[in-house]
């Protein structure tokens, strides 16, 4: 079911916007939905009957899926959207490639994982910003709460904590580095131009892939995080790769990005020390939740294949 939009449709845009961005400014928004899931459905059904809530409904819906089980029948049926399932090789670069294939040069894709959660006016306030401002080629928003970094929320839980603290329209966006993964929107204009793609070179998980994303588009507009836009990750373990495999992409990862030019030599070293540090000194006593000692492994491992030059991120296909 498609809503209007609210925006500046009758504004004159800003003289320093191309005709392409004008014409965009003053046409119709469409705004898709895409989450890429893999053997969660119990997950995905709990996010998307919480997308119900939401003041501004998504114009169309795609579900990017590995295997048939990924989205039970009838999952989708209550929706009162268009849904489209698409099913292709897992990982979730090749994943978010097949949502990308759907666009046209008016859409505005909105990529969240199948367990977060927004704010009821999350969309309404993310499509106000992409009317507003043509020359914003990504916007993610503001994370209250993210289990990710601990042994995770429930649905229950996510919804609490998002009920408690709801996002802040009053404040101003702020320029970011990149876009966090789990919930961020982009327009699809410059990525169609561009043939921008996620790099299916990161396989799975495809850690860091958001960063790769963001910075290869940053070039083509500007990537804002807004405080307005609230939600909750719920940062769910089912479903995720192993520790090892995740520790050789803690190493490979950044190093390939730095090859590319896509993230920056200190930004990556920062953050392979950081993860190396994390691994080492809790490998004792690991957090229930985490798996140290693979993540240790493979971070050894990684540097082991650096040394003798065949380090690359596909590796991680080949590991337990």
């Amino acid at each position: 079911m498609a809503m209007g939009l609210h925006g500046s449709h009758g504004k004159k845009p800003p003289a320093s916007i191309t005709g392409s961005e004008q014409q965009e400014n003053l046409a119709k928004l469409r705004l898709v939905l895409a989450i890429a899931t893999t053997g969660r459905p119990k997950i995905l059904a709990q996010t998307l009957e919480d997308l119900a809530r939401q003041s501004r409904k998504p114009d169309m819906m795609v579900i990017s899926v590995a295997e048939a089980e990924d989205c039970e029948p009838g999952q989708l049926a209550p929706l009162p959207w268009p849904c489209l399932v698409v099913n292709g090789p897992k990982g979730l670069c090749a994943q978010r490639n097949r949502a990308l294939e759907v666009l046209g040069p008016n859409d505005i894709l909105m990529m969240i994982d199948d367990d977060f959660l927004m704010a009821p006016d999350y969309l309404e306030q993310l499509m106000r910003l992409f009317e507003a401002r043509p020359d914003v080629a990504m916007i993610t928003g503001k994370v209250l709460a993210d289990g990710i970094c601990g042994p995770g929320f429930d649905f229950a839980q996510g919804r609490a904590r998002l009920g408690a603290a709801l996002g802040d329209a009053a404040s101003a966006a702020e320029e970011a580095y990149n876009g966090y993964g789990c919930n961020m929107a982009i327009r699809a204009r410059p990525v169609l131009a561009n043939a921008l793609r996620f790099d299916e070179r990161l396989p799975l998980y495809a850690w860091l892939e958001d960063v790769d994303f963001s910075r290869r588009l940053a070039s083509h507009g500007r990537i804002l995080r807004s405080p307005a836009l609230a939600g909750v990750h719920l940062g769910t373990k089912t479903g995720r790769q192993s520790g090892l495999r995740l520790g050789y992409s803690q190493i490979a990862n950044p190093l390939y990005l730095i090859g590319k030019g896509t993230m920056s030599p200190r930004r990556a070293l920062r953050l392979m020390a950081r993860n190396i540090a994390a691994n080492l000194l809790r490998a004792a006593r690991p957090e229930p939740w985490v798996d140290r000692r693979g993540r240790l492994k493979g971070n050894f491992l990684a540097m082991a294949d650096l040394l003798r030059g065949r380090m690359k991120p596909e590796r991680v296909l080949a590991l337990g």
